[in-house]
């Protein structure tokens, strides 16, 4: 048998290990269980209003006022219903075309507008909201939390960049990293049980929750260029999900002798119309390997075979190989060398060189600068560009060892950063939902083509209404429509 080497530090981690499990138990609203959890319901909350200011920043918060209420309005009365009535629910529209909801700790609720194009009823809306608050009243969340500080606990668990350098440099912190994390299956059912039960009691036919996971089956999100993830992503599919949905709705409208349930899909579409559907390119929109910002008025080229990722408050170019990024934002600064000099006592970057260019006539200062991380040392090109009274600023981060093979690449991008000068790029419009009325009994195809859906668009449109083209309505069914805006 080897020796044991007993350290202090061993010593301290078994005792912090020990004090955890001895003072974070915590009952379960739910199920009436103890379980471990390292954050009370006050320090919810305050995590809660942390990471909504984070996720508005980073995601952006979708600008339609009514709908917004009435989102809210339809949550404010479930969260009523729930085991935790009294938590200070807010239900918010990411503006993103991803398919997705989630839920933060302290009673946040998000629902993507991409979400909202899916759902085709109230029923489906008020289970989704009632999934989402599920995985709030049941604790999921502030599982997740527990789980990953214990995970960095035991296992010694860094991330690449420092805080420091995370927040200099424009990157997503820890509260909006949550929105990436997924349930376990056994969450996913709680939450799909406690969907059905709030919906019912809201006196919502709850078996839709079944009808809208087939959509989302025959859909298949996945992630896109926002950076956020997809329904099954975050949301793994328990085995026989759809049945056990059909059960428990039956269930629980016997068990509270619920009758005259609503589905209400006029009062649903006639809420959404008019909705953006898909990217919206006035935020920012790639044609031929160049980025265009229409609100901004500026474009870079974008390397050939990068992802991009645009949101709000940054834009992030990854490589191929994944061993490269350069990342976009805008800076607050009065000139470029001292949003340098902010950027560089931020992150404790060491210069290698820095010093005053101009980028197609713009002001700009250009830095090369080594950064520590827990991976070890990794070098950044960077520009900080002077336009309209604000401060663009690149930085192009890849290993030291490879720093040679990309520079070319992050020049390229930095030096070409200029203003648009073709309206066209600057005047674009997004497509939108459109809810028009059927005028004849018949097929799905049929009422879609005479709403003048074109013929490659029509099983996509089927499906975004829930339905397959062979199924049959009737005349003045409403239907969603996607057009350009006129």
């Amino acid at each position: 048998m080897k020796n044991l080497k007993i350290t202090q530090r061993t010593i301290c981690l078994g005792l912090y290990g020990l004090l955890l499990l001895i003072l974070s138990c915590a009952v379960n609203p739910v199920t009436g269980q103890r379980e471990l959890m390292l954050l009370s319901e006050a320090e919810e909350i305050k995590l809660g209003n942390k990471t909504d200011a984070q996720i508005g920043q980073t995601y952006g918060i979708y600008d339609d006022h009514k709908l917004t209420n009435y989102i809210n309005d339809l949550g404010q009365g479930m969260a009523k219903l729930s085991h935790r009535p009294n938590l200070p629910f807010e239900f918010k529209i990411l503006d993103s075309p991803v398919v997705n909801a989630f839920a933060v700790p302290g009673g946040y609720v998000y629902l993507t507008r991409g979400i909202l194009s899916y759902l085709n009823n109230e029923a489906e809306l008020a289970c989704v909201v009632g999934h989402e608050i599920g995985h709030i009243t049941a604790r999921h969340t502030a599982q997740q939390y527990t789980r990953v500080q214990l995970s960095q606990i035991g296992l010694g668990l860094g991330v690449i960049f420092s805080d420091n350098f995370r927040k200099y440099a424009g990157l997503a912190q820890f509260g909006v990293g949550m929105l990436s994390l997924s349930f376990s299956r056994d969450n996913e059912r709680q939450a799909d049980n406690l969907g059905v039960e709030y919906a019912t009691r809201a006196g919502f036919v709850a078996a839709h929750m079944a009808s809208f996971f087939e959509t989302l089956e025959r859909l298949h999100p996945s992630a896109d260029r926002s950076g956020l993830e997809g329904w099954f992503s975050t949301h793994p599919n328990p085995p026989d999900r759809i049945k056990s949905v059909q059960r428990k709705a039956r269930e629980w409208a016997q068990k509270l002798g619920a009758t005259n349930l609503r589905t209400n899909p006029d009062t649903y579409l006639r809420k959404i119309d008019g909705l953006v559907f898909g990217e919206d390119p006035r935020q920012g929109h790639v044609d031929t390997n160049v980025f265009y910002h229409p609100g901004l008025k500026f474009q870079f080229p974008v390397p050939d075979g990068w992802k991009i990722n645009n949101t709000p408050a940054q834009v992030q170019m990854v490589s191929k190989k994944q061993d490269a990024v350069i990342l976009f934002s805008i800076e607050r600064a009065k000139t470029p060398e001292e949003a340098a000099n902010t950027f560089v006592a931020g992150a404790k970057a060491r210069v290698i060189t820095s010093g005053a260019i101009t980028v197609n006539g713009l002001p700009a200062q250009s830095l090369i600068s080594d950064i520590n991380t827990s991976q070890g040392l990794i070098r950044a090109m960077s520009h900080f560009i002077q336009k309209d009274k604000k401060i663009s600023v690149f930085h192009g981060l890849t290993s030291i060892a490879l720093f040679k093979k990309y520079r070319p690449t992050f020049q390229a991008t930095m030096s070409r950063f200029k203003a648009i000068a073709d309206q066209r790029k600057i005047n674009v419009k997004p497509d939108r939902l459109y809810i028009r009325s059927t005028r004849a009994a018949g097929t799905v195809k049929e009422a879609l083509q005479s709403l003048g859906v074109p013929k490659n668009n029509l099983n996509e449109i089927a499906l975004l209404n829930g339905k397959k083209l062979t199924d049959t309505i009737q005349t003045n069914t409403l239907l969603k429509v996607v057009d350009r805006e006129k």
